[in-house]
């Protein structure tokens, strides 16, 4: 079975945003981390990005995206 895909990032974020709603418009479930409100997301986050404070952050199959333009 595969993982869960991951994405960290915040309401506001237009990117974040975008990259929620292409994964629910391709039926790919996933799992939505909000780093303002989840500060032990905020922190997993940071370990996969080695410190990188930009959103999202999508975690999928084992691969690290930062950032989202579009499919």
């Amino acid at each position: 079975m595969d993982e869960k895909v991951l994405i960290f990032g915040q309401d506001l974020c237009q990117y974040t945003s975008a990259a929620r709603a292409d994964f629910s418009r391709r039926k790919i479930l996933f799992e939505y981390i909000n780093v303002l409100q989840d500060d032990a997301g905020l922190k997993r986050m940071l370990q996969l990005t080695k410190g990188g404070r930009k959103i999202p952050v999508i975690l999928e199959a084992g691969k690290i995206t930062v950032g989202f333009g579009g499919t």
